[in-house]
Parts: C-alpha cells; sequence; structure tokens
C-alpha cells in the first residue's frame, strides 16, 4: 500500500522538529552556563552552586552582596563575587 505524504504532514514534521531543536539548544545554554567559567551567571546556576533558593539569592542581590545584572528579564550575578562570599562562609 502506498503513503502520501501531505503538505500538513510536513508542516507537522517542521514544527515538531523546531520544538525538538529549541529544546535541545536551550538545555546545551543551561549545562555551557553551569560548566562555563564566565564572568556572569544566571540565577539558577547560581542556586545550584551554592545551594540555595532563589528567595535567597534573590536577598544576596537585595543586599548588594554580589553584583548582578539585569538582561532582557533573566538577572546574571557576578561569579567572583559569589566565590567570595562562598570563601568568607567557609571561615
Amino acid at each position: 500500500m502506498e503513503e502520501l505524504v501531505t503538505k500538513d504532514d510536513l508542516r507537522q514534521f517542521g514544527l515538531m522538529l523546531t520544538n525538538v531543536m529549541r529544546t535541545l539548544i536551550v538545555q546545551s545554554a543551561e549545562v555551557q552556563n553551569i560548566g562555563s567559567e564566565s564572568q556572569w551567571v544566571k540565577t539558577k546556576a547560581v542556586r545550584k552552586m551554592l545551594d540555595i533558593s532563589a528567595g535567597s539569592v534573590q536577598n544576596l542581590r537585595i543586599s548588594q552582596k554580589v553584583r548582578f545584572k539585569k538582561v532582557l528579564g533573566a538577572y546574571y550575578y557576578n561569579r567572583e563575587d559569589l566565590q567570595k562570599l562562598f570563601d568568607d562562609e567557609k571561615k
């Protein structure tokens, strides 16, 4: 039996493929951000690095204990400040 591929089938396949690619790109970016030595790290990476809650990260920002930037709605924190804070708490 012969199966025909319709334009609708191709459109659905394209949408599915686009969604899969988008998910992979986002996951890859998150992994690179956590493992990289970049100067600025996202909130999620800070939470994992210091094992703290989102509220604790917000308190660090509000109390100005670490430098931060807000880019397109996402907060980025200075890795050096976080490391100093972490080293101070160990003492």
